[in-house]
């Protein structure tokens, strides 16, 4: 049984960085925001559901017009929501389709947002990266040269952070005070144990 592992975190958890030691041990990993990037330009379903909620302009020369999108949702609550509803479940059904396909003993998916899009219910599990809010700041500030006020408000944006972790099968602390790889080899030993016995725990 090929399990559906899903691997979520607060912006600057550290989630990508876990998403990497997973394969490095040999996990095939579905990256669920470059999946929506190539989505947005390849599914001329979700094109034309786009340029129906935004104007022709979300697309220039047939690829998505990322700034002017960005500029559209950034600022507004509503319109983000209109746009993710209508790239999830689109990104879902590609997640769903590429994890059949592998062969592995677990799949996972990695998204910021898999409580929020609802995709949850279509895993096994969810690993959530936890790390405190004041060094996901400081990181998030560091790798995307953003002000704090910008990484704040896009923090306000995403599920409390503590709940999130509530929501959460496994939880691996990324917070300079626990050893990573350690905790991500021991739920890899786990999790191809619970695949072998074809269980949720």
């Amino acid at each position: 049984m090929v399990l559906r592992v899903g691997l979520t975190g607060g912006i600057g958890s550290g989630k990508t960085t876990v998403a990497k030691i997973f394969e490095l041990l040999g996990i095939p990993v579905y990256y669920a925001d470059d999946a929506a990037k190539r989505i947005m330009n390849e599914d001329d379903e979700l094109k034309a559901a786009i340029q129906k909620q935004f104007g022709k302009e979300a697309y220039a020369h047939g690829e998505l017009n990322r700034a002017f999108l960005s500029a559209k949702v950034f600022t507004d609550p509503f319109q983000l929501e209109i746009l993710n509803s209508v790239v999830h479940p689109a990104t879902i059904r590609d997640a769903a389709k590429w994890m059949s396909q592998q062969k592995t003993s677990y799949t996972i998916k990695e998204a910021a947002l898999i409580f929020e899009s609802g995709s949850a219910e279509y895993l096994d599990y969810v690993i959530g990266v936890y790390a405190p809010a004041q060094l996901r700041i400081k990181r998030t500030m560091e790798r995307n040269q953003l002000s704090y006020d910008e990484v704040t408000q896009r923090m306000n944006k995403q599920l409390d952070e503590n709940m999130k972790m509530k929501l959460c099968d496994f939880v691996i602390y990324n917070d300079e005070e626990h050893l990573v790889i350690p905790q991500v080899i021991e739920l890899h030993q786990k999790l191809l144990s619970l695949s072998v016995e074809g269980q949720r725990v």
